[in-house]
Order: C-alpha cells, then sequence, then structure tokens
C-alpha cells in the first residue's frame, strides 16, 4: 500500500473515530468516514499492544494490508478507512484475516457486490 494511501497522523485517526461510523466482528472494528474530495481511499491501522508482543503485531498488520491490496477494486473510493485488530486476530493466518476483513467490510455496506462471493473462495 502506497504512503499516500495510507492515514498517519493522529488528527485523522481521532476524525474518524469521532464523525466516522462503526462496524465490527469478532476480530475488526472498523470506522469509515466519508471524505467527498478524495479520489481513492485511505486506511489506517491500529494494532494494540494487548493483541500480542511487535512480531505479532506486525504481522497482523502485513496481512491487513495485503488484504486490502487484494479487495482494492472492490472496496468503496471516497472514504477514510480505520482498521483497528482485536485480540482474536493474533491467532489467524493470512486466509482467515482476508475472510473477517471481507465480512466486517460486508457488514458495513462498503464493499462492491460484484465478484465478492469469490474472495472467500479463493477463486
Amino acid at each position: 500500500m502506497k504512503k499516500e494511501f495510507r492515514i498517519k497522523k493522529n488528527k485523522e485517526f481521532q476524525e474518524a473515530f469521532q464523525k466516522g461510523r462503526s462496524f465490527a466482528n469478532r476480530q475488526f472494528v472498523i470506522y469509515a468516514l466519508r471524505k467527498e474530495e478524495q479520489v481513492s481511499f485511505r486506511v489506517g491501522l491500529s494494532v494494540s499492544k494487548k493483541v500480542g508482543n511487535s512480531v505479532i503485531r506486525n504481522k497482523i498488520k502485513r496481512y491487513i494490508r495485503q488484504s486490502i491490496f487484494e479487495l482494492n477494486d472492490l472496496i468503496y473510493t471516497g472514504n477514510d478507512y480505520v482498521i483497528i485488530a482485536r485480540k482474536p486476530a493474533a491467532d489467524m493466518d493470512f486466509f482467515e484475516v482476508k475472510k473477517s476483513l471481507t465480512h466486517v467490510l460486508k457488514v458495513g455496506k462498503v464493499l462492491k457486490k460484484e465478484n465478492v462471493g469469490h474472495i472467500n473462495r479463493g477463486v
């Protein structure tokens, strides 16, 4: 994921928390904030120390980034997304992370309908 598509500043995270809408499952919480002027979407990641040590946290972030990269064409643009990993995410492999993220994005209705079924089956 390129740097211009990442949320880095604390102010931007706080804005998403306060003004955005949230949706969640057991592994992830996602805040989505509409940004009309944006051409693409941006993603911010938050993985607490409660989830695990630095190796585990970095692994989860890599899995999330790769999942977002693969789901890139299906995620609605013009939004900022803040993804917070919960403790159960520490025990998941890449395919479980991608499936869980796909599920929570569907719950939040920020995933385009086309070809969503193929994602979960790995086709």
